[in-house]
């Protein structure tokens, strides 16, 4: 096998498609791109950490706000009814489809919950120009390895589809929770833009050294 040209600790390498590059990190504002398939590798922003920090507590109220109060109202036949999001997600807690309902309720609530969490406790000694929280790194890792299935914006394209087929049927309004929940989707697309991954696996890297 040949040996690499550059050191590893110079290189840079593609999550997506294992694409290789000499390593140069861009300017503020800058963005280095994968030329293969286009995926962002580095993003440096000025003041980005406190920036996700903010979002990440942002979120954590949100989603704890979002399962207390009614995420939506039905109306029919002279019957109203509020449903909050663990409701929805609970729906099937009874019986064999027990598994099924926690999983729909992690997948909505739990997962996004536990990352913007791993993030905060990461990141902030990071800012604070502090050493890194005992088991940083692996915190950093479940958090990115959680990713795939953290689906709070999966479940607010459900919920618009559900929506339109039930308008007809009754009388639906909406609750605190989901105006929480869409503003929650929005800031959860926001802080993994914000995040340069690259730049804490950096940081916590250069602690070790």
């Amino acid at each position: 096998m040949r040996e690499p040209s550059l050191p590893l600790d110079e290189m840079i390498v593609c999550p997506q498609c294992d694409a290789a590059y000499s390593l140069r990190r861009p300017e503020i504002g800058e963005r280095a791109r994968c030329v293969r398939c286009g995926t962002v590798l580095i993003t440096p922003r000025r003041k980005a950490g406190m920036q996700i920090i903010a979002l990440s507590l942002s979120v954590a109220i949100l989603i704890v706000s979002a399962t207390v109060f009614p995420f939506l109202t039905i109306t029919a036949a002279g019957t109203s009814n509020s449903v909050s999001i663990l409701d929805a997600a609970l729906a099937f807690s009874d019986g064999p489809l027990i598994a099924l309902a926690l999983a729909t309720a992690a997948l909505i609530v739990f997962i996004p919950l536990a990352r913007v969490l791993l993030a905060m406790y990461v990141l902030i000694p990071i800012v604070l120009d502090r050493p890194p929280a005992r088991g940083a790194t692996q915190a950093f890792r479940l958090s990115e390895a959680m990713r795939p299935w953290s689906m709070a914006e999966i479940f607010a394209i459900g919920c618009a589809v559900a929506l339109v087929k039930i308008t007809d049927l009754a009388d639906v309004g909406f609750g605190p929770a989901f105006w929480m929940f869409a503003a929650l989707v929005f800031l959860v697309v926001v802080q993994d833009n914000f995040l340069c991954r690259w730049s804490v696996w950096n940081s916590l890297d250069k602690t070790k050294t």
